[in-house]
């Protein structure tokens, strides 16, 4: 594999900071430019994460003497320099919007971590072991923008990971109806226990936009490629709650599936060991060997003990029961900010890079 020039765009903010710690380490994407708001801008990457660094290991040698670009004035500067950017930034969504496409604009690939563009209807939104065939919209929406090499693609929502990838292998048997409550970890929000204590011995009920987003993204991602867009799926029906709880890391999710063909437990345990994606069989470098690790211990899977399988790439279950309203229910865990964020962007880069669209 060629190796790779990477800008990461919101570097100093929490998701950026995980974007530092695994491409410092990452044996084709270089990271060569950091860029984040003004305020940051012309500093050194170790003096503008000063006091708010959150990462459990310290600040990539490599990366901290690295001076802060300003992500929107200074864009122009990467052209030619970069191959592509993952962008993580905290903005308005309009704002995002528009900062990404200038960069597609731009003929620089862009790898995003936001929201702003999931509902774009030629921007693919890409669990790689679910929805690898959405790159194919790519060229459409090269055509739109008036790009060569510009795109934008998106990882879906963080929350989605601890339930979707468990859903997946399932559809085979025709999921009528789900229902899912997440519990997700504050670093999900960009916080610590330092700067949240608010959280501590308590539970918020309430994550802006978390719902929508919890019912409408998995429909994207089983959606299909109709005339240069992506069509959202008619079902299953999904309703969503979600928690924010006083957890460092992983987001962990109770569902509830009833099926159109109700399979034995025995056949869901059998789909969810042999289930393989593409990342799996390319070996990309952040591909979990096992994709689903299913505990049979009954108070696994735990985010304190669980959230870092496979470097936090796997996705765990465990509790799968039957159920006295739909026909099961399980519990799911996913490392919110590994596979749910910077570890699942990198690992949709590397599908990206090994199909070519970075050339």
């Amino acid at each position: 594999m060629k190796t790779y020039r990477v800008g990461i765009v919101g570097a100093t903010g929490m998701v950026g900071q995980r974007f530092a710690g695994i491409l410092s380490n990452h044996p084709f994407f270089t990271p060569v430019f950091l860029l984040a708001s003004a305020k940051s801008a012309g500093l050194r990457y170790e003096e503008a994460v000063a006091g708010r660094w959150a990462m459990p290991f310290p600040i990539p040698e490599k990366l901290k003497d690295i001076v802060v670009l300003d992500a929107e004035k200074d864009a122009e500067s990467l052209v030619g320099k970069v191959d592509f950017i993952f962008c993580a930034v905290n903005m308005k969504k309009e704002e995002i919007r528009a900062l990404e496409e200038k960069y597609a604009k731009l003929e620089i690939p862009v790898v995003s971590n936001n929201s702003a563009h999931r509902f774009t209807p030629d921007v693919p939104m890409v669990i790689p072991e679910i929805n690898p065939e959405h790159l194919d919209v790519i060229p459409f929406q090269r055509k739109r923008l008036g790009t060569k090499r510009g795109f934008i693609a998106v990882k879906s929502n963080c929350s989605l990971q601890s339930y979707v990838p468990l859903l997946h292998p399932l559809r085979a048997f025709g999921i009528k109806s789900v229902a899912v409550s997440t519990y997700q970890a504050i670093s999900g929000a960009g916080k610590t226990f330092e700067r949240m204590p608010e959280i501590l011995d308590n539970i918020i009920p309430y994550i802006g936009g978390e719902e929508e987003k919890s019912e409408k993204e998995p429909l994207k991602i089983w959606g299909t490629l109709q005339g240069g867009e992506i069509l959202p799926a008619a079902s299953p029906i999904i309703t969503a709650q979600c928690l924010r709880v006083p957890v460092s890391d992983g987001h962990t999710a109770a569902v509830f599936v009833s099926f159109e063909k109700k399979p034995k437990k025995e056949e869901i345990l059998e789909a969810w060991k042999t289930y393989r994606g593409l990342p799996q069989e390319l070996s990309l470098p952040s591909a979990p060997r096992q994709f689903i690790h299913y505990f049979e211990e009954d108070d696994r899977p735990q985010a304190k003990l669980d959230r870092d399988l496979e470097c936090g790439m796997a996705i765990s279950a465990g509790r799968l029961r039957e159920d006295s309203v739909f026909d099961y229910r399980f519990i799911g865990l996913s490392h919110n900010t590994m596979r749910g964020a910077a570890g699942g962007a990198v690992l949709l880069a590397e599908l990206l890079a090994e199909k070519g669209y970075f050339d």
